[in-house]
């Protein structure tokens, strides 16, 4: 363990950073910063980078005094922690009036120890499929290749593997090139939210732009089997994952989805069928566990209503509806998961604390999946109209305390194959 805090970073606005060796780092929740404790700081994983804060200035605790200053120096520092991976803190800095609103990515804090980077984080998931070291381009290439060769007519897998393998470098997609773990079918061209952080769709009048292009056709059952089903049967621990960062809300093509489905199944029984999804429509949910769906993961900013609701902004579905669907799957005996978008000093808060151990009980949840947010925190909370938090507990004590109250109730980043469901939740993936 580290015997003091890392140093605080700053960059001088030309890609070079530096470390400040007059102030500690600290980390911010909700609008304060905060000292970090000395446990809580790990390496900068494999995969992580550093992003530079134009605009504003890192806040540090001074050496010498204790008290708690502005970095005089250059921009604000953040990390981007790779997946597997949950933050405790977010950077502490102070924002000029005129900066520019920062873009869709998880803004950590970070700082610099012994000649190495540090962040306050947790390695929250064991299962090795994006890890960084784990990817082979040349492979990759080739696997797409040998891919759109194979299904020359197929529009999903040209997507896929043109859009968000060769493009994005989406680490699903460049799983599927790679014919292991969790196959992405993105099915959906349309949505109903709004979400204020969507990655794949952002009105022409927002200053943010969205982080990749959407799906623009509507898939069909024929060209979803056609190579969900070989994926199925040949790739290790296998997943087809409907729902993807690239496409809008699944359920709004659930007949297809459950056509699918059902093609799917009458070819091969191996591997999990799984939902990512708003939630939004529970009889959907409903028809599709009758097909044969095994998970579900819904996503959610929060589990109290009233912080939901602006962030998404759904049309015709409210909060009630995303938990029906989580007990619909339990109800059918499926896995049911939330992805859960931690933002310190939301996600932490007392309240939100009471609200989600609630929603655990109610649903007969299965997992929660740990997601670090990828949103500019100030222009978040400013949009939630969000001013005062309520009392805290530290990201690290709630995931301590759920975990205590709620030992069945698995933390991770991904879903989890049948294997993992079925059998050894804690199987090593790193020998396989």
């Amino acid at each position: 363990m580290i015997k003091h805090s890392p140093y605080l970073l700053y960059s001088d606005g030309n890609g070079n950073i530096f470390e400040d060796q007059t102030l500690y780092a600290v980390g911010r929740e909700g609008w304060d910063a905060f000292p970090v404790p000395a446990e809580e700081w790990i390496l900068l994983p494999d995969g992580g980078n550093l992003y530079e804060l134009p605009g504003r200035k890192g806040i540090g605790i001074d050496t010498q005094t204790g008290e708690m200053r502005l970095c005089d120096k250059g921009w604000a520092v953040a990390a981007f922690i790779p997946p597997a991976h949950t933050g405790f803190y977010i950077a502490a800095y102070e924002t000029a009036p005129n900066a520019p609103t920062l873009p869709l990515f998880c803004y950590t804090a970070a700082g610099w120890y012994e000649d190495q980077f540090y962040v306050p984080a947790i390695r929250i998931e064991q299962d090795i499929r994006q890890e960084c070291g784990g990817y082979d381009d040349e492979k990759i290439q080739a696997g797409a290749a040998d891919l759109l060769k194979a299904y020359p007519h197929n529009r999903l897998v040209k997507h896929l593997m043109e859009n968000c393998c060769m493009t994005y470098n989406c680490p699903a997609a460049r799983n599927f090139s790679l014919h292991r773990w969790e196959c992405p079918v993105p099915s959906s061209p349309a949505c109903n939210a709004n979400c204020i952080g969507c990655i794949s769709f952002q009105p022409q009048e927002e200053e943010i732009v969205s982080t990749q292009d959407r799906l623009t056709f509507k898939p069909t059952a024929e060209e979803i089997a056609e190579f969900t089903v070989p994926h199925l049967i040949s790739a290790p621990y296998p997943i087809v994952s409907f729902g993807q960062g690239c496409e809008g809300e699944p359920l709004l093509m659930w007949e297809t989805i459950r056509e699918a489905i059902i093609e799917i199944r009458k070819h091969t029984q191996r591997g999990s069928i799984n939902i990512n999804t708003n939630g939004s429509r529970p009889n959907a949910v409903r028809a599709l566990c009758e097909a044969g769906l095994n998970s579900i993961r819904v996503s959610t900013n929060s589990a109290r209503e009233s912080i939901y609701t602006p962030y998404y902004r759904p049309n015709n579905y409210q909060f009630s509806d995303i938990v029906e669907s989580l007990k619909v799957v339990r109800g059918y005996g499926g896995w049911a998961s939330i992805n859960y978008f931690v933002f310190p000093g939301m996600t932490d808060t007392e309240e939100e604390y009471e609200a989600l151990r609630k929603l655990i009980i109610e649903t007969d949840l299965s997992m929660i999946q740990w997601r670090n947010f990828n949103i500019d925190p100030d222009w978040y909370l400013g949009k939630l109209g969000i001013t005062e938090t309520g009392e805290l507990l530290g990201v690290k004590q709630l995931m301590d305390l759920i975990k205590e109250e709620f030992p069945k109730v698995q933390f991770g980043y991904y879903n989890p194959p049948l294997e993992r469901i079925k059998g050894d939740y804690t199987l090593d993936f790193a020998h396989n």
